[in-house]
């Protein structure tokens, strides 16, 4: 089993930033992909960003175009992280963020593809 915690959510203001943390522990895979996610009340859970990774590096990144030149999904390979980082947040960008992990080195956007989720962390950005 592979058990993630995401952290780093909170209250902030249009224009500013904020960096999700997304932990994991457990069971390790050598390739695999974290995903991001996140869903606002009424809709369904959206992806955000991905990264796959190939023996603890990075391969390839993945962004929606909502978020495209604004977030940056990345990894820290010594604390076994996938980071999150939004900057220019809009008050659209308000929800529920998740990180996703699925046992195979390839990005997916679809919520089915992946087999480990966290509890999430909640975003606000105020309009």
């Amino acid at each position: 089993q592979v058990h993630l915690v995401e952290s780093g959510g909170g209250l902030v203001q249009a224009g500013g930033s904020l960096r999700l943390s997304c932990a994991a522990s457990g069971r390790t895979f050598t390739r695999y992909a974290t995903g991001w996610f996140r869903q606002v009340p009424g809709k369904e859970r959206e992806f955000v960003a991905a990264i796959a990774v190939i023996n603890w590096s990075g391969l390839s990144t993945k962004y929606a175009d909502s978020v495209k030149g604004r977030f940056t999904v990345f990894r820290d390979k010594t604390k076994n992280t996938v980071y999150l980082q939004m900057n220019s947040l809009k008050p659209e960008d308000t929800a529920v963020y998740y990180c996703a992990v699925r046992q195979t080195a390839v990005i997916s956007t679809a919520t089915s593809e992946y087999e480990y989720w966290g509890q999430g962390t909640q975003v606000t950005v105020p309009s």
